[in-house]
């Protein structure tokens, strides 16, 4: 993947969202990004987006505690279990 890719990843994953501006800063500083970097980047934005304003169930916090039990601390898993765990404590 490319530099300007795994940046904007990365911002995305702190931030919880991009703007079209962000990218544009990034793609300048960088450079440019495949398509199917695009598509990736355009897909995981839109996904933050829908799941920002689901309910967490019960149930789906009591299975993200069970792999915050078993998951590697830092794996992808483990922080989207965390984040659930977390906005439901938040009332989410």
């Amino acid at each position: 993947m490319s530099e300007t890719f795994d940046k904007l990843k990365e911002q995305l994953a702190k931030q919880g969202n991009l703007s079209e501006d962000d990218i544009n800063k990034a793609i300048a500083a960088t450079g440019a990004m495949s398509d199917d970097e695009r598509t990736k980047l355009e897909a995981e934005r839109y996904e933050k987006e829908r799941t920002k304003d689901q309910k967490i169930t019960l149930e789906q916090y009591l299975e993200a505690s069970k792999v915050l039990d078993s998951a590697a601390e830092g794996s992808d898993e483990y922080k989207k279990a965390l984040a659930l765990v977390e906005k439901y404590e938040s009332g989410g």
